[in-house]
């Protein structure tokens, strides 16, 4: 979704430049456009749970950073940001460390302060395919910014 402003650098986006969870996670941001977010991480030992599988918390954290990048407008004056209201998630399959996984979020629609977006996980195989780990439908709602 182009807004026909100029691109501002993925990691300069301010839903992103200062975010200590996102940096924790390792996320790379690829591309962060209102409406269009594509995201990056490699999963890790400390990730994983007692089944030695991804913890859904992580990805969904990982999903959780596409969501905000993808709701706030990087070109925003800052007097307002964009929140999560709501999300449903829906596990496919597990991650493992060493995993490649990718987020791609996308806005679904919106009507005034409210939005609707779809974000995806999905692991990249070695064999060229990928693997879908979460769907997650988020609900966003702009308030103004207190900080």
């Amino acid at each position: 979704m182009s807004t026909g402003k100029a691109a501002v650098a993925p990691h300069e986006h301010p839903a992103f430049a200062n975010d200590k969870s996102a940096q924790w996670l390792g996320a790379e941001v690829l591309r962060a456009d209102y409406g269009d977010v594509v995201i990056k991480m490699r999963l890790r030992d400390d990730m994983l749970n007692g089944y030695g599988i991804a913890q859904g918390g992580m990805i969904v954290a990982f999903a959780d950073t596409a969501f905000a990048l993808v709701c706030n407008d990087p070109h925003s004056d800052a007097s307002t940001i964009t929140v999560a209201s709501g999300v449903d998630v829906n596990f496919m399959n597990p991650g493992f460390s060493g995993d490649t996984i990718t987020a791609t979020a996308k806005l679904v629609g919106h009507a005034g302060r409210i939005g609707l977006f779809d974000i995806e996980v999905n692991r990249d195989n070695q064999d060229g395919n990928t693997t879908h780990l979460i769907h997650m439908r988020g609900r966003s709602r702009t308030i103004p910014n207190r900080s």
